[in-house]
């Protein structure tokens, strides 16, 4: 019995990978960033929203595993057997999302690895080393070396996270008693909302990426839709649970202290590192750095690998061939690398702008995206399951009443209110 429950799990541990790199995307600006800063703006006022708006998303983004286990294919074959309208649709705003999020998560991982460095290094040419390592990584074809650290990263990563909000709750809330902060609640907080929620957990275009790195693991393990399930749950509930943990962060050590959180690189990164060396002791300063850029890095990784596949995917597709997959790849993440090192160039002194454009942009295609994979999985004829059951039909419709609703208020205050 105990033999059987330990093959089990092991089959169970050595079928982790997609949901865990799409973990390790996730847990880049949304985590680090936009939970920390609405813990420091708002204190715990908003982990409700933060929750809620996972909860929300889970239907899309689950219907990654759903539709490519029930039916073999991928969520972008799924987009073509609707109409090939809404392929190239999916694949215009890829390619948008690609340079723009490739572009905020590299200039991050610039910042973070600035923060070594006795000296002063520009930041495009610490851009450009982190860059350089990205492309000898993939075009190496070391997917599997990929999957490997994104396991490390995300394990490392949650026991220092963890660790500092439990020694900063035991210490205290830096507020003062009796300090009273602002509302989030208002018309004027509106902004702030939608960058807390456009990566949170991850961009929703992430679930065809998903489907992809999946499809591709289909191929080489077997792959049961148990496996599947327990790996992307594990991976979301992971990211989910993070989020809440950065925000008490941000609220136990930054809300009412009277620090603001640094808008440049480099002094961003300062910042975030010494939220976790004030708490758990100087002596660990430089162990955070490096797994904050080891984190920052796997996100950049993944989402570099994850676009351009999906992509290129896109492209073979709506050509009707799939001929040289590799070598169109490797055209694709060459010209995404140049136009995202392009804008970092623009945006290099202002990381925090960078980051905060990329996620509104996020924002307002999550509900493009959301409503595909609704409609896919909830008219396609597979045999499910797990897929489209009442509860999650329910819930997948709820999120999409709130995406649109959201997508609304927003666009009202930034057009008509202002």
């Amino acid at each position: 019995m105990l033999q059987s429950q330990l093959n089990t799990a092991s089959r169970l541990i050595k079928s982790l990978g997609p949901g865990i790199l799409m973990a390790t995307a996730a847990i880049g600006g949304s985590h680090l960033v936009a939970a920390t800063q609405a813990g420091a703006h708002y204190g715990w006022q908003l982990v409700i929203l933060i929750i809620a708006v996972n909860i929300l998303k889970y239907p899309f983004f689950r219907a990654a595993v759903t539709y490519t286990v029930d039916s073999g294919q991928t969520l972008q074959q799924g987009y073509l057997s609707m109409g090939r309208g809404y392929l190239l649709m999916a694949m215009v705003i890829n390619c948008v999302a690609a340079v723009v999020n490739a572009a905020a998560l590299l200039m991050f991982a610039a910042s973070l690895l600035g923060y070594f460095l006795p000296f002063t290094v520009p930041v495009p040419m610490l851009a450009a080393i982190v860059l350089a390592t990205i492309l000898f990584i993939l075009l190496a074809g070391h997917f599997e070396a990929m999957n490997k650290a994104a396991k490390l990263i995300m394990l490392l990563l949650v026991i220092s996270t963890v660790t500092a909000a439990v020694v900063a709750g035991f210490n205290g809330p830096a507020a003062p008693p009796d300090f009273s902060g602002e509302s989030p609640w208002t018309v004027a907080a509106i902004g702030f909302l939608v960058i807390t929620m456009g990566w949170m957990p991850a961009p929703i275009e992430i679930s065809a990426i998903t489907s992809l790195w999946l499809k591709r693991q289909q191929d080489s393990v077997s792959v049961t839709p148990a496996s599947a399930l327990f790996d992307f749950n594990l991976g979301y509930i992971t990211t989910t649970l993070l989020a809440v943990v950065f925000l008490a962060l941000g609220a136990l050590i930054l809300y009412g202290s009277g620090k603001d959180m640094a808008v440049g690189g480099i002094g961003f990164s300062r910042q975030l590192v010494s939220l976790y060396a004030s708490t758990i002791g100087e002596w660990s300063r430089y162990l955070i750095a490096t797994i904050a850029f080891l984190c920052i890095f796997g996100s950049a990784l993944t989402v570099y690998d994850g676009y351009c596949r999906a992509i290129t995917e896109a492209l073979g597709l709506l050509r009707g061939t799939n001929d040289e997959p590799e070598r169109h790849f490797t055209k694709t993440l060459l010209l995404v690398a140049i136009i995202s090192f392009i804008i970092v160039l623009f945006f290099q002194s202002a990381l925090l702008a960078m980051l905060g454009f990329a996620m509104t942009l996020a924002f307002t295609t999550t509900p493009l995206f959301a409503w595909l994979n609704h409609r896919l999985v909830n008219t396609s004829r597979t045999e499910s399951s797990f897929g489209a059951t009442h509860w999650l039909r329910r819930l997948s419709l709820a999120g999409l009443i709130y995406l649109f609703g959201f997508l609304g208020v927003f666009i009202w205050w930034q057009f008509v209110s202002s």
